[in-house]
């Protein structure tokens, strides 16, 4: 019988088989509910921005990379402390 090529084949030795990647949902630690995107502003320094960031759609809490907190924000925190 020979194999089509709509039948899965298993992986060789040594192979490992790769699931494709679901997108991560973050959930609020206070609520329980998954967190959801929408603007949020930042407030520092008297300076505002506006930014799309994972909150959570009942209590508003707002979730923050370390990526994030790390990088961008590190980065414009020193310019307007260098002002």
């Amino acid at each position: 019988m020979a194999e089509n090529d709509e039948q899965k084949k298993a992986p060789e030795a040594g192979q490992v088989e790769t699931q494709p990647e679901q997108p991560r949902v973050w959930k609020c630690g206070r609520c329980k509910c998954d967190l959801v995107t929408k603007k949020v502003e930042l407030d520092y320094m008297g300076y505002s921005i506006s930014h799309e960031l994972p909150a959570c759609p009942k209590c508003g809490k707002v979730y923050i990379s370390k990526e994030l907190a790390e990088g961008r924000m590190c980065e414009v925190e020193q310019t307007l402390e260098d002002k």
